[in-house]
């Protein structure tokens, strides 16, 4: 079964956002918020999820609140936050990316999901070997 994983990222008019895009193409579920409310109510109504993928940049919410306020819903949630190069984390989250790069960000995912990731990369490997070996 593929990780799930929500996605809170600031929405720009006529842009796909940018995490999900990537977290997609590595083949994981993605759950998209972009606001701090969004975040929370999607959590509400997803509490199986594997994990928060937060951009320490959004709106609307200080991004320890919101860490907090995910917190109180969910005590163990993994919550990855990401930022620009050189922007100092959160403070409670689980894992802090400071850069931009999609590799960073698949390599955290792993880290906080690596039982489904494994069958994610097994999935791929079947997938390659069946094309290859028709």
């Amino acid at each position: 079964m593929r990780p799930c994983i929500l996605v809170v990222e600031n929405e720009y008019p006529g842009n796909i956002p940018t995490r999900k895009l990537v977290l997609e193409s590595a083949k994981l579920n993605v759950l998209t918020a972009f606001t701090p409310d969004e975040a929370i109510q999607a959590l509400q109504r997803f509490p199986n999820i594997d994990g928060i993928v937060l951009d320490t940049q959004l709106r609307g919410r200080d991004c320890a609140m919101l860490i907090e306020d995910l917190r109180a819903l969910q005590p163990d949630m993994p919550i990855i936050t990401i930022s620009p190069t050189g922007q100092t984390p959160c403070g409670n989250e689980n894992i802090h990316v400071s850069s931009y790069d999609p590799v960073h960000l698949i390599e955290a995912v792993q880290k906080i999901a690596p039982l489904r990731m494994s069958y994610v990369v097994k999935r791929e490997k079947e997938i390659i070997s069946r094309l290859a070996n028709p």
